[in-house]
């Protein structure tokens, strides 16, 4: 198995910042994240990122450019996690995306973050990411 997640970070014309809340299952339910997950076997970067878009919203990405890396410890065992820019078709208000591993999603500013129960992985690229969103406006 990959020990590569992908982390999907959409942003909107006022930039903020996708973020969806996790179903309350599991060793990080209930909490924040930037969407994304994990990189299959025989999966590169990109297909994974079209693919997890997909099965949790329902919706068909484009991938953009690499943001940054982390590295971070599940279960005990070294993980990558690497950021991405992405490209959703639609804001999602409107035409709803179908969720399935999460309970809520949303726009937010990157103030917020910091004050919501955020998933530890994508505090470790919070501020990459933030500086990356901020450098767009």
């Amino acid at each position: 198995m990959s020990n590569i997640s992908i982390a999907c970070i959409a942003l909107n014309s006022e930039g903020r910042v996708l973020i969806a809340h996790r179903n309350p299952t599991g060793q990080m339910g209930s909490r924040w994240e930037f969407p994304g997950g994990k990189v299959e076997d025989g999966e590169d970067d990109l297909t994974a990122i079209v693919r997890e878009f997909n099965e949790e919203f329902g919706v068909t990405v484009k991938a953009g450019e690499h943001i940054t890396d982390a590295e971070f410890e599940h279960n005990g065992k070294k993980r990558l996690l690497h950021a991405y820019r992405i490209f959703v078709p639609h804001d999602g208000i409107e035409k709803k995306y179908v969720l399935r591993e999460h309970t809520e999603y949303r726009w937010a500013d990157f103030s917020e973050i910091p004050s919501l129960n955020f998933v530890d992985s994508d505090l470790q690229i919070y501020d990459a990411v933030k500086k990356y969103g901020e450098s767009l406006k």
